[in-house]
């Protein structure tokens, strides 16, 4: 995924990975470690653990920091996250966290046990801070993880370690997955205990035929070093993958026979066991992701029965693309296992269905036109679904539920005078939330509520709404919709000049996105905010814009997001340039002062609407960006273009190095050497074009940073000088 750089203070993508308590499953987009029946939660307090009843408040200490002291010791452990066993005896701690690419998966685990009150290290005889993904087995006895890409089980009992895979290296990975499908699918924990604890099911991906990026260290030592990245570009076939299950006891691992194309390949993004001991349920995708089969695995024979297919003229996006509670897995079951929750766009919006486990019955939970952007809570018991979306206003998000049968109409639960944008992780039974609230002119404010009824649970003081609106003299940010000569109405956010002269002209600056990993143009608070510039661009003379164009993940329906199909590069760009040329309408803008940025997918686009429409962008900052989307992974670029082997000239199309020789305006373009996700080789190849066609640039490479530039003292005051320097030079603020 190219992800959007977040224009808040808050700069890089940011998702807090934590364990949800009482599964031992490791999740990310979680905040809250909910009890299972709803009561309450725990929390990380001081290095404690603190369970907290609601709606009470009251708080009181489960696990102390002098119990986390390990023998030999005088320092308690500072854990990052914990899980409890089913019966709350032992708690696991992830400690000594290292990162993977782009998240801390890797580090050390503990096992406190509150009856014996012992604190012991797992997998003695493992390198320190090689374990992965480690949980509890069902009954708490034991714990599995994965290190050096094998399968191991611990017994806690006496703490034996059985390894239950072999052959496990860099290119056949058991247990996690390659640095594509970590990165597309958000794929990270490959393993699932059975309900029973006596099997695991796992991902095994094979990458030996995957050719490697090779990533060059200069900076470390005297003498360079190769970092090779298994990294299949568009137009390579994906890893092949299996799914095994295998037997605690023996060791041995019965290989499910779920079927893939045997020349153009296919991809299972999504694994479970299918509510019970002796079936798997697992997700198919084609290789053009257009086609969607789930599939029954039986966990004896290796045999599969296709229950459901989905078709799509353009792509199916895989629930943890949209809900972030599903990126490490998890899936919905109702009626003991009897149904299942499934997302579909079949009628052109995001809805919600159950599915009878063979597929044959499938009904309707929510309706009308609008998407579900999250699903929050199914409350079971009470026949309720618990859901966001934004009917009236895609830039906005607010919390509705309804009859988990079907038959009752949505009920809108967030506070209507409350708008903006509203987040919620909600108590299993629908009690109690967390909930969240900002928008523009609001910061965002977190309180426990209880539901339906959205009331403050907290005692004492209860967080304030603080309308922070511009006073005189101060930015204000102001949303608005404009409307393009091709007839397309798109969202955006503007912040005026302070002070404004309406008879002046002032210059522009676009912050970009546009692909369809991101919106920009969401009503939060801080939302337009630019993280780079050093100083306020409003006072010193900037209109700063965002527009949201066609193929954005806005909730507008399926027919917005995909009408960018094989088309990144051009209806996207097209988007742009069309709203921009709207907006060189208006009085109070200089034609002549138009400069546009962005980051990663926005870097792309920055280059190209300098380069496709050199009459309307005079200055461009990009920074990582994709400058041939043949380099770009297969998984992503396939999924939203197709195959280079059908339609290869979209990919060229749309590909910044083929218009490089329209530049006519000023380029600043930025990029790390060490980035694993958008190649340095982007870079050169763009460089290339830029001096065959004798194009003036500057140009900046940041040795042995990643995607993010985040890496090496000093970095990001350096870039925020370069790019504060070169927007103030080429593209100077105030009226004229």
């Amino acid at each position: 995924m190219q992800f959007k750089i977040k224009p808040l203070a808050c700069w890089h993508l940011t998702i807090l990975l934590v364990i949800l308590s009482g599964t031992g499953f490791a999740q990310f987009g979680r905040s809250v470690y909910w009890k299972p029946d709803g009561s309450g939660y725990w929390t990380i307090r001081e290095g404690a653990i603190e369970e907290v009843s609601l709606p009470s408040n009251h708080h009181s200490i489960v696990v102390s920091r002098d119990k986390l002291v390990p023998s030999g010791s005088t320092a308690p452990l500072r854990f990052r996250q914990f899980a409890f066993a089913a019966d709350r005896g032992k708690v696991l701690l992830f400690t000594n966290t290292k990162r993977v690419w782009r998240y801390n998966t890797m580090g050390d685990y503990w096992v406190y046990d509150l009856a014996a009150g012992s604190l012991i290290r797992l997998g003695s005889g493992l390198p320190a801070a090689s374990l992965m993904f480690a949980k509890f087995s069902p009954d708490g006895s034991r714990v599995a993880y994965v290190s050096g890409h094998n399968l191991y089980v611990e017994e806690l009992s006496t703490h034996q370690v059985s390894q239950l895979t072999f052959d496990g290296s860099r290119k056949l990975i058991n247990g996690t997955f390659d640095w594509v499908y970590e990165e597309e699918f958000d794929c990270r924990d490959g393993f699932r205990w059975s309900p029973d604890g006596s099997q695991i099911a796992y991902w095994q991906i094979d990458a030996k035929n995957t050719k490697d990026y090779l990533m060059l260290n200069t900076t470390d030592s005297i003498y360079s070093r190769a970092i090779p990245v298994e990294y299949p570009v568009a137009g390579e076939a994906p890893s092949p993958f299996r799914i095994g299950v295998v037997n605690i006891s023996t060791a041995k691992t019965r290989w499910m026979d779920i079927p893939t194309d045997p020349v153009l390949g296919s991809y299972l993004p999504r694994m479970e066991w299918a509510a019970g001991n002796n079936e798997l349920i697992v997700q198919h995708l084609n290789r053009p992701q257009h086609e969607s089969d789930i599939l029954l695995c039986n966990v004896s024979t290796g045999n599969y029965q296709v229950v459901l297919t989905e078709k799509d003229s353009a792509w199916i996006d895989i629930l943890p693309a949209w809900d972030e509670d599903y990126k490490m897995g998890g899936w919905d079951w109702l009626k003991g296992g009897r149904q299942f929750l499934w997302a579909s766009e079949r009628d052109g919006w995001r809805h919600l269905y159950s599915v009878s486990r063979d597929g044959k019955q499938q009904n309707l939970i929510t309706q009308g036109a609008y998407d579900v952007m999250k699903i929050n809570c199914i409350d079971e018991k009470g026949n309720l679904l618990y859901f966001t979306a934004s009917p009236d206003n895609a830039t906005q998000a607010y919390l509705y539920r309804t009859r988990l049968d079907g038959k009752g109409k949505p009920e809108l639960l967030s506070p209507a005078a409350q708008k903006g944008t509203h987040g919620y992780e909600i108590a299993p039974g629908g009690r109690f939330a967390l909930h969240s609230f900002s928008n523009h002119t609001t910061p965002e404010i977190s309180q426990w509520i209880s539901l339906p009824d959205n009331k403050s649970l907290d005692l004492g003081a209860s967080p304030q709404l603080a309308d922070r609106s511009a006073g005189p003299g101060e930015p204000v940010t102001e949303f608005f919709r404009i409307r393009t000569q091709d007839g397309v109405d798109m969202d955006g956010w503007m912040v005026k000049p302070v002070p404004f002269d309406s008879t002046k002209k002032y210059p522009v600056v676009f912050y970009v996105y546009s692909e369809p990993a991101a919106q920009t143009v969401k009503d939060e608070y801080g939302v337009s905010n630019n993280f780079l510039y050093n100083g306020n661009m409003a006072k010193d003379g900037y209109i700063y814009i965002s527009l949201d164009n066609r193929g954005t993940p806005a909730p507008k329906g399926a027919a917005w997001r995909k009408s960018i199909y094989r088309h990144i590069g051009s209806v996207n760009i097209r988007d742009q340039a069309m709203a921009a040329r709207e907006i060189l309408q208006w009085p109070f803008v200089d034609s002549s002062r138009i400069a546009v940025w962005g980051w990663s997918g926005g870097g792309s686009a920055t280059l190209n609407l300098l380069f496709q429409y050199p009459e309307i962008y005079k200055t461009g900052i990009s920074i990582a960006a994709v400058g041939n989307e043949l380099t770009y992974d297969n998984i992503y670029q396939e999924r939203y273009m197709g195959l280079p082997q059908e339609n290869r000239m979209d990919f060229v199309n749309g590909s910044p190095i083929t218009h490089a020789k329209n530049l006519k305006g000023n380029l600043l373009y930025i990029h790390g050497t060490g980035d694993d996700n958008v190649h340095y080789a982007n870079a050169e190849m763009l460089i290339n074009e830029l001096v065959k066609y004798n194009k003036t640039f500057q140009f900046m490479s940041y040795p042995n940073r990643s995607h993010s530039l985040s890496e090496g003292a000093g970095t990001r005051q350096h870039l925020a000088n370069l790019y504060t320097n070169y927007l103030r030079e080429h593209c100077p603020g105030g009226g004229r």
